[in-house]
């Protein structure tokens, strides 16, 4: 159904601000960016160039992003307060696949990430592709979900590393938030403060935060 859709715009839509992630069992913060993905020679499979940073130690990376289901729901939503109810959408769907991102082994403290993930899209009435935020403005809203691991080249070092757009996979105690992603104050020290920061306006270090939020680190 899909083999002439592309689906790359799907993992660059978010703003990166809004890319949440951790590495490791504190929490400590991980950012990455997706910067291009092409498709590949092989079906259902694109070559990823990006760049993580943690901690301030920023890798490149080559990978790829392979779709292994596309799965179709029953029930299309029509967002919040019907936003989208006559907008003749033609289903919702979800993709299903695996990653792995190698870092440069050039760099400093880089490693390999391999995991799961699954990215939401629906179809509009033209059949087009498009990032599903039907529900942006619902509690709880997020997408492109990655789950996995991070393998370090000089020590084999496994760490789990995870992220996704506005919120966090299998984040345990790290995600107070009710609407919002909202780091928990255990967590802190490990690269949330801006985030912290940025709560509420009000805050001396809103203002701060939030410009180092929105740096484009990745150039």
């Amino acid at each position: 159904m899909f083999i002439h859709n592309s689906f790359q715009k799907l993992f660059t839509k978010s703003d990166n601000s809004m890319v949440y992630g951790f590495i490791g069992d504190n929490y400590q913060r991980l950012r990455i960016k997706i910067i291009s993905m092409t498709q590949s020679g092989v079906a259902n499979s694109y070559t990823v160039y990006g760049k993580s940073m943690v901690n301030g130690n920023i890798c490149e990376f080559h990978g790829a992003i392979s779709i292994k289901n596309i799965r179709k729901y029953k029930v299309t939503s029509s967002g919040v307060d019907d936003g989208y109810k006559n907008a003749g959408l033609r289903g919702q769907f979800i993709i299903i696949g695996d990653y792995t991102f190698e870092e440069n082994q050039k760099q400093k403290y880089s490693g390999v990430f391999k995991g799961v993930f699954a990215t939401e899209f629906y179809l509009d009435k033209n059949g087009n592709v498009r990032y599903d935020d039907i529900d942006l403005n619902a509690d709880g809203f997020t997408n492109n979900q990655f789950v996995g691991t991070w393998t370090g080249y000089s020590n084999k070092t496994i760490k789990r590393a995870n992220w996704g757009d506005f919120r966090i996979p299998n984040s345990g105690d790290l995600d107070i938030g009710a609407g919002d992603f909202s780091p928990s104050d255990k967590y802190v020290k490990y690269g949330w403060q801006n985030l912290r920061d940025m709560t509420s306006q009000k805050s001396p270090g809103y203002k701060k935060a939030k410009e180092i939020e929105e740096v484009k680190w990745w150039l």
